[in-house]
């Protein structure tokens, strides 16, 4: 692209930040149609380059969930039943200790969608290692046709209280103030099954890639919800995951170990510039 690598730096950290498409505009004094441009030009790089530098990590224990989104209008308004709109969600996949990005999927929740991560995800992982999922009974066969049996392999399913209801039977008085819908008042209950293997049982959780969920909302203008951020074209979802997913690994300091996610898991020895990231290969 004609741009300074300065100025197409400075926009891929308004990206980063969380700042939407027409802001950046306003900020940056560049059309957003060249944004989009350049976000086509740096998804794809980004993609390639966590294909290449993540895999067959030796992990502590990975942590998958899905991350609801949607694509052009929300499902109830896709009466042409395009299955690139209306709602879609980020499967992610995180290693529990450095907090790294191992993978993601955009896509529908379905089983084809769970098969085409898991899949991915065994490319990026060592045999038998330890994998936790939520309970989306999508992932069973995808983990199994993807791993068979080598991968210790456990699903956490919680339930939460609903709508004021902490006892599941006597409601109490709605606070006007009070959105369950977007906050729910708790977890009430925590089950375990164990499907595969002998998976060390403190190390069975969800809640690290639940945490990088809320920092995906965050920092992924697309994924902010209750805005006019979201995506539009899908494609443009899938390049700007795989930014954001670059960007936190090499880029972004975490605060749980004061390092970026791939500096913790020995894939780099310093945090990176986005000059850095932008002139990899």
């Amino acid at each position: 692209m004609r741009m300074p690598l300065d100025k197409a730096a400075q926009i891929i950290q308004m990206l980063c930040e969380g700042c939407g498409i027409r802001t950046v505009e306003r900020l940056s004094g560049i059309n957003r149609h060249t944004i989009l441009d350049l976000l086509e030009v740096v998804g794809p790089k980004c993609q390639d380059f966590l294909n290449t530098n993540i895999r067959n990590l030796k992990i502590d224990s990975c942590q998958c969930d899905e991350l609801f989104g949607f694509v052009h209008c929300k499902e109830a308004n896709n009466r042409a039943k395009n299955p690139e709109h209306g709602t879609q969600y980020i499967f992610l996949a995180i290693e529990r200790v450095s907090k790294l990005i191992l993978t993601f999927c955009v896509g529908k929740r379905d089983a084809e969608t769970a098969a085409t991560f898991m899949a991915d995800l065994k490319k990026r992982i060592e045999p038998d290692s330890q994998l936790t999922t939520d309970g989306f009974r999508g992932y069973l066969n995808a983990v199994y046709d993807a791993f068979a049996h080598r991968v210790q392999f456990a699903q956490q399913m919680k339930t939460y209280f609903n709508y004021g209801t902490p006892s599941g039977n006597v409601p109490k008085q709605r606070d006007p103030h009070n959105h369950p819908r977007y906050s729910p008042e708790g977890v009430r209950t925590v089950k375990t099954e164990i499907h595969i293997g002998n998976p060390e049982r403190e190390k069975i959780s969800t809640s690290h890639v639940e945490r990088t969920n809320l920092s995906v909302r965050l920092f992924e203008r697309r994924m902010t919800r209750l805005t006019l951020g979201y995506s539009k074209k899908l494609q443009n979802l899938i390049y700007s995951t795989a930014l954001f997913a670059c960007h936190f690994n090499w880029v972004r300091v975490h605060s749980a170990h004061g390092q970026t996610p791939a500096q913790k898991a020995g894939l780099t020895d310093h945090a990176w510039t986005i000059e850095e990231l932008l002139q990899s290969e």
